[in-house]
């Protein structure tokens, strides 16, 4: 769920800034700095591209390893919403109305949705942002990056989080006859071919399929119904990989299988820039860990967890906050330590890229904090790109050009 990751994607046109998960290339050149960002946004890199992502993803972390975050940084976040409910990924002029030319999507909407539903207190912005949502839902049941673009499993999945976290039922939640998971099982593939079991960003322009690990990690939260936080599932659930007639629950054990198969090898997904060799990937691979242990518990995830503890500091690091809380997603799924992450103290790492916390629920040992100048990425930044037809790509992490074996 980059969403997912270091997360800069040039709103214009075809370009794309890769940086971490953005959410997640593995390690590429920091952001550049902005020289004046505003009081309680987390991180210390332009917002442009990640503030409401980064921020709401900040928020979610803290929460759900019981820190309570600062009131402004709060502020923040329900300052960035407009009129009609959705939210862009920044504005750096909050007090004037929302036009037109201001670009707001689902991703960061439902992004912000699940952290201020998790605080708790804010019924009256997650009301008017979810009926935002359902009222730019497509006729397939499903949502793209922009109102009106064509669905991707990204989206539809951060969104089918949303839903659940106000308690409404995303098979409830339909237009044209269809719900979110009719949308999402046009997007996977069959369990014979390549990509066996995974799931694809969108169809190509041929309407073909192409297994995308990044939107596969995505797609098993949304057709098991989760958000960007998850509980461990039951272990031992099946990840064999079946062909008949897909239920959203089969469709995650698919997708289960596709990640398992491809985090076999290295224990870590990975990323291809064009003209770069192959790098891990630690946002992607952070984002399946989440998926592994929400559909078949802990033990599943055991290998890229390991991996992760081990190597993934650096990043977070150079990253930022979006980075810190999908690591901290991936301790909470798998019942890891965040404060003792392969030796790092990602809770600690995370309240020092904004403002001090009100309380913090227990003390930590780690006093080399990084001061996280990035905004990491969830698969979930999950949006990774508006449809051609809007005539921009939005890129996290180059979430929707990945294709992973």
């Amino acid at each position: 769920m980059n969403v997912r990751r270091s997360a800069a994607v040039l709103a214009a046109a075809t370009a794309v800034i890769c940086a971490a998960t953005a959410p997640a290339v593995a390690a590429g050149p920091s952001p550049s700095a902005s020289p004046a960002l505003p009081a309680g946004l987390y991180g210390s890199t332009d917002p442009t591209y990640d503030g409401v992502w980064r921020q709401s993803l900040a928020l979610l972390a803290q929460h759900t390893v019981g820190v309570k975050p600062a009131a402004k940084a709060v502020d923040w976040l329900t300052g960035q919403q407009c009129a009609n409910g959705a939210f862009a990924p920044y504005r750096a002029a909050p007090t004037t109305a929302c036009d037109a030319k201001v670009m707001v999507d689902t991703n960061n909407t439902a992004a912000a949705v699940q952290a201020l539903a998790a605080l708790g207190g804010h019924d009256a912005a997650t009301g008017k942002a979810v009926a935002w949502l359902k009222s730019v839902q497509n006729k397939d049941g499903g949502w793209g990056y922009t109102p009106g673009g064509a669905s991707d499993t990204n989206s539809t999945s951060v969104v089918v989080g949303a839903l659940a976290a106000v308690g409404n039922t995303p098979q409830d939640v339909r237009k044209g006859g269809k719900s979110p998971y009719d949308a999402l099982s046009k997007l996977t593939l069959p369990c014979d071919g390549d990509g066996a079991g995974a799931f694809a960003f969108q169809p190509d322009k041929k309407n073909s399929l192409a297994a995308n690990a990044d939107a596969t990690a995505a797609g098993v939260l949304g057709a098991l119904g989760k958000g960007l936080v998850v509980e461990a599932g039951k272990d031992g659930a099946t990840t064999t990989c079946a062909s008949e007639t897909v239920s959203p629950r089969q469709a995650a054990a698919n997708g289960a299988a596709y990640l398992t198969k491809a985090l076999a090898e290295d224990g870590h997904l990975k990323s291809a820039l064009p003209g770069a060799t192959d790098q891990p990937d630690y946002g992607n691979t952070a984002d399946a860990v989440v998926a592994l242990a929400a559909q078949g518990g802990a033990a599943r995830a055991a290998k890229p967890l390991k991996w992760l503890q081990r190597n993934a500091a650096a990043w977070a690091e150079q990253s930022g906050p979006a980075a810190y809380s999908q690591l901290i997603f991936a301790a909470h799924a798998t019942g890891a330590d965040p404060r003792d992450f392969g030796g790092v103290d990602l809770v600690t790492r995370l309240n020092a890229t904004g403002p001090a916390p009100e309380t913090v629920a227990a003390k930590s040992s780690d006093d080399d904090a990084g001061d996280g100048s990035g905004s990491g990425g969830v698969w979930w930044m999950v949006g990774a790109g508006l449809t051609a037809g809007a005539g921009i790509g939005f890129l996290l992490s180059g979430r929707n050009k990945r294709r992973r074996p």
